[in-house]
């Protein structure tokens, strides 16, 4: 009688069982392209990683997506000295900068009963105002009539 070993020192049923689990004990694989598809699948998701994250700092981070950066502000060089209208209008009231714009509207040259219908003011709140400007020297008054004709100062024009 003669004893014969099997081509495989494992019996049948381990065999099968490696093979189904994905090829033969030691990671041996039944097919030799499943290797290069793995390193392939994993160079994949890394790109993929690598771009969502890119996309997601450039959506953090928009100042660089302009290029621009925050400009410095040097005080004489890159401002221009304000009109002295300007820095008048930033001391005076709602109704008071309304006479003000209505005068620059007509050349700094109006009658006080047009300038206050036109600013919507009443006569009384007009004179008052008007009185004021006179004393602070931004405007100048002159009786024309039953009326004054109202004048802006040049140093305001």
């Amino acid at each position: 009688m003669v004893f014969t070993y099997p081509s495989s020192s494992y019996p049948d049923w381990m065999s099968e069982m490696w093979s189904h689990m994905g090829g033969g004990m030691m990671g041996e694989t039944s097919d030799p392209y499943l290797g290069y598809f793995g390193v392939l699948f994993t160079i994949l998701i890394a790109v993929v990683v690598i771009s969502v994250a890119g996309i997601i700092y450039f959506l953090l981070y928009p100042e660089l997506k302009t290029g621009q950066t925050k400009k410095q502000i040097r005080p004489y060089e890159s401002s221009k000295k304000p009109k002295a209208i300007e820095s008048i209008r930033r001391t005076l009231n709602k109704d008071e900068q309304k006479i003000i714009e209505v005068l620059e509207i007509h050349e700094g040259k109006y009658l006080q009963k047009y300038l206050g219908k036109e600013a919507g003011l009443s006569r009384l709140k007009t004179h008052r105002i008007l009185a004021r400007f006179e004393e602070r020297g931004i405007v100048s008054l002159e009786s024309k009539g039953n009326t004054n004709e109202v004048t802006l100062k040049e140093w305001l024009t």
